[in-house]
């Protein structure tokens, strides 16, 4: 095991303020961020053998297996020198993820220190992704219908994934409301108890 390192994974609904809080993490643990979404662009952007195949299954309009997305994070993982560990973000989805995230961690003699989820309330969450839509220029942040059924998706797909880590006792559902320094009090208080 790597002594002393944390790998955590940050959850929670889109407009929980997981980015604002990542990057709070980040600067004072000496985390590394771990985006799946940063991954795809960058494997498709270089053209590497990950990429590559990633493509091949998005030109046919499927969804990119759980291992090819691993491998991605594995990659990125061993090719990350001195971090005092990682922050999952958007990543794992779904249960399978999350049991094959396990797997290739342990593999590498490594393993999640726990999941923190920001809990907000839907009303608020709405508010929240409009307002972030105005300043962004996010698009898909100002359709309401799009924002429900993100939502709708999040609480579909990936709160099985709260589960299983709540079965290895490895789950904090943190207050998502209130002033962001707050909250990361909050987030702190946690994280320095692993």
């Amino acid at each position: 095991m790597i002594s002393g390192m944390l790998n955590i994974v940050l959850f929670g609904p889109p407009g929980a303020g997981k980015g604002t809080q990542s990057e709070k993490l980040i600067e004072k643990y000496g985390l590394t961020h771990l985006s799946t979404g940063d991954l795809f662009r960058k494997h498709l952007g270089e053209g590497t053998d990950l990429g590559k195949l990633a493509r091949t299954y998005m030109d046919q309009g499927h969804l990119v297996p759980d291992q090819v997305v691993i491998s991605m994070v594995e990659d990125k993982i061993s090719t990350t020198k001195d971090s005092k560990g990682f922050i999952f973000d958007g990543f794992p989805r779904t249960t399978a993820q999350a049991e094959a995230l396990d797997a290739m961690l342990i593999s590498n003699g490594m393993k999640i220190s726990g999941m923190i989820a920001l809990d907000v309330p839907h009303e608020i969450l709405k508010e929240r992704i409009k307002e972030r839509g105005k300043t962004s220029n996010r698009a898909d942040d100002q359709n309401e219908e799009k924002v429900n059924t993100r939502i709708k998706v999040y609480l579909d797909e990936t709160l099985p994934v709260a589960k299983y880590y709540e079965k290895q006792d490895k789950y904090t559902s943190i207050n998502g409301v209130g002033g962001i320094d707050e909250i990361f009090e909050e987030i702190s208080e946690v994280m320095d108890s692993y």
